[in-house]
């Protein structure tokens, strides 16, 4: 399947979640079978360049695109929540947001050190997210193999936010 074809399958719902918003509704394309493997697909072809040591996954449309990538690349999961979300001890990181801050996690043994992970999500907006996963794994050791994600609205210029760290989006906006 194509990236059009693809690109096909993603939904647009203006006005939500509020008007002038045009949401991009990811749900088509996960209720394809054909679709939702090929774009993993081309995610895991662009993801074997990087030669990644794990993937981590964020919350919550990123554990769909995150696990499907880590079984077809063979490369164990991590998951990066939202605060208070995961039992065990966590590593955090505020960031922030338009009108205040948020936080990430993930557990203190999630990264290896001088290991290379590869961040995935849905979508990159305006990269605050992807950033401050990329901080933790940079506190943790770790370093940024890659950031991949199905969507990227490009007019809000997240992957600037990512400086030099490599950048691959399926879908562009």
């Amino acid at each position: 399947m194509t990236l059009e074809e693809i690109r096909s399958l993603i939904r647009d719902v203006p006005d939500f979640p509020k008007p002038g918003i045009v949401f991009k509704d990811i749900t088509p394309l996960l209720a394809s079978p054909r679709g939702f493997s090929a774009a993993i697909g081309h995610l895991a072809g662009h993801a074997q360049a990087f030669r990644a040591d794990g993937v981590l996954a964020i919350e919550s449309r990123g554990f769909l695109f995150g696990g499907a990538l880590a079984r077809e690349l063979g490369l164990p999961l991590q998951l990066v929540r939202k605060k208070g979300k995961l039992p065990r001890a966590v590593v955090s990181v505020s960031y922030e947001l338009e009108y205040g801050v948020d936080h990430v996690e993930m557990h203190t043994d999630a990264i290896e050190q001088k290991r290379r992970y590869l961040i995935v999500d849905d979508v990159i907006a305006t990269g605050g997210t992807a950033a401050a996963t990329a901080r933790l794994v940079r506190q943790q050791g770790g370093d940024i193999a890659a950031c991949l994600f199905c969507i990227e609205l490009a007019f809000l210029r997240g992957r600037e936010v990512l400086g030099d760290t490599p950048v691959h989006s399926l879908i562009t906006y």
